[in-house]
C-alpha cells in the first residue's frame, strides 16, 4: 500500500517547448500589427508531419477608441474600420470596446494561419504568412476563433468560434476533404457557446460533441455538456456532465481542449479549467467509451495536469494562462503532443506519457 502511495506522488514528466512567438507571423494587411497567437488546431496530415492552424490576432497601427474592424465581404478578404459614434462610447478595456447599450466591440480580428511541423510534432517545417481561414461578411464579421480539427474516416471537422455583431458568439463547422478547402456548413451551436470539440468517430451511430454554454446570466458556472446529432448540424440530447469545483483549480469555468483521444480505459479529454484569481490551468477527465456522458475519472481538485510555471505563459497579452487546443497521438503510440495558447501570445507544445496522465486521475 504505501508503494502504490508513493507511486501514485510520482511528478508527472513533461516535455515543453516555446514553439512559436507573435513576431513568427507577418501581418496580413498593411499598417496592421500582430497583437498575439493562440489556441491552435492540431492534426496529423497523411504524410504523418503535423498541420497547426493558428489564431492570429491583429489589428490597426492606428488608434482605435472609437473604431474597429468589420469584415465586408463573402469572397476575397476584405476589412473596413467603421466609426463609433463617441456618444456611444463608454469605455476600452483590452482589445474591447464597451458600447452604452451593453454590447461591445472587437478592435483586433482573428483569422488562422498555417504552419506545417515534422512528425516529431517539435520542429518547424513551413510557415504560411497568409490567412488560410478567416471570418465573411455575416454570421464571422468579427473574425473566427479557437479552432479545434477532428478527423472521422476521410473527412476532416474543423469546429471554430464565429464572431459577429448581429449574432454574437456562436460554434460553427466546416468540412474539408484534403486540409486546404474548407466547406463551411454554418452555425451548429447557438449563441454563447464555444470550446466545440467533435469525438474522432460515431458512437452507436451518431457524431458526439462537447461544448461550453454560457448564457449572460449566472445561475452556474460554465460547464462541460455533451450533445448528439446524426448529420453534423442538428445537435440535441443535451447534457452537462463536466462541473467546475469549489476551491479548485477550475472553480469558475472549465470547457474542453482537444478532441478526445480513444484509449483502452475510455474516451482521455484534456480540457482547461479558471480558479478564481484568474489563472488558466489543464487538467483530463476520462469517459465511458460506450456512454461518453459518464465520467470516470478526473484531475484531482488540488493538482491540475500543468498550469503555467513559465515566463511566457505567466506574462503576455493576458497573464497567467495555459489554454489547449491541439491534441494529437506522437507515433511512439505511448504521449500525447499537447499545443496551448500560451499567455494569449504565444503557442507551446507539451509532450506526456498518456500512462503518466491516467495514472494522475482520481478514480
Amino acid at each position: 500500500m504505501k508503494q502504490k502511495k508513493e507511486e501514485k506522488k510520482k511528478k508527472l514528466e513533461i516535455s515543453e517547448e516555446l514553439l512559436l512567438k507573435p513576431y513568427i507571423f507577418k501581418p496580413s494587411f498593411p499598417r496592421w500589427q500582430v497583437k498575439g497567437i493562440f489556441n491552435p488546431a492540431a492534426v496529423r496530415m497523411p504524410n504523418k508531419d503535423i498541420m497547426l492552424l493558428i489564431r492570429v490576432a491583429e489589428s490597426p497601427s492606428c488608434d482605435l477608441k472609437y473604431k474597429y474592424p468589420v469584415i465586408v465581404s463573402r469572397g476575397k478578404y476584405k476589412v473596413r474600420l467603421r466609426s463609433i459614434d463617441k456618444k456611444d462610447f463608454k469605455e476600452k478595456k483590452g482589445n474591447l470596446i464597451f458600447l452604452n447599450d451593453g454590447t461591445s466591440r472587437l478592435v483586433t480580428l482573428s483569422h488562422f494561419k498555417k504552419i506545417i511541423l515534422d512528425k516529431n510534432g517539435f520542429d518547424l517545417k513551413a510557415i504560411y504568412h497568409k490567412p488560410i481561414f478567416y471570418g465573411k461578411k455575416g454570421y464571422e464579421n468579427l473574425g473566427v476563433e479557437d479552432p479545434r480539427i477532428t478527423k472521422i474516416n476521410s473527412k476532416y471537422l474543423m469546429t471554430y468560434v464565429a464572431v459577429s455583431i448581429e449574432e454574437g458568439i456562436c460554434a460553427a463547422l466546416a468540412i474539408s476533404r484534403n486540409l486546404k478547402k474548407w466547406k463551411r456548413k454554418g452555425v451548429i451551436f447557438p449563441d454563447q457557446n464555444k470550446d466545440v470539440v467533435i469525438f474522432p468517430e460515431k458512437i452507436k451511430g451518431k457524431y458526439v460533441a462537447l461544448h461550453r454554454p454560457h448564457g449572460s446570466l449566472d445561475f452556474s458556472n460554465p460547464s462541460i455538456w455533451i450533445s448528439y446529432s446524426k448529420d453534423l448540424v442538428y445537435w440535441g440530447n443535451e447534457k452537462e456532465i463536466l462541473f467546475p469545483r469549489e476551491n479548485s483549480w477550475e472553480e469558475t469555468r472549465i470547457g474542453p481542449g482537444g478532441p478526445p483521444i480513444k484509449t483502452d480505459k475510455g474516451w482521455l479529454l484534456i480540457y482547461h479549467g479558471k480558479n478564481k484569481s484568474g489563472t488558466y490551468s489543464a487538467g483530463a477527465a476520462l469517459l465511458g467509451l460506450k456512454n461518453p456522458g459518464r465520467i470516470i475519472a478526473r484531475s484531482p481538485i488540488d493538482k491540475p495536469l500543468f498550469k503555467p510555471t513559465s515566463m511566457f505563459e505567466k506574462k503576455g497579452f493576458v497573464n497567467k494562462v495555459v489554454f489547449p487546443t491541439g491534441v494529437v497521438e506522437d507515433l511512439d503510440g505511448e504521449s500525447l503532443l499537447v499545443y496551448s495558447g500560451a499567455a494569449d501570445s504565444y503557442i507551446t507544445v507539451k509532450k506526456i506519457l498518456i500512462k503518466d496522465i491516467l495514472d494522475s486521475l482520481e478514480y
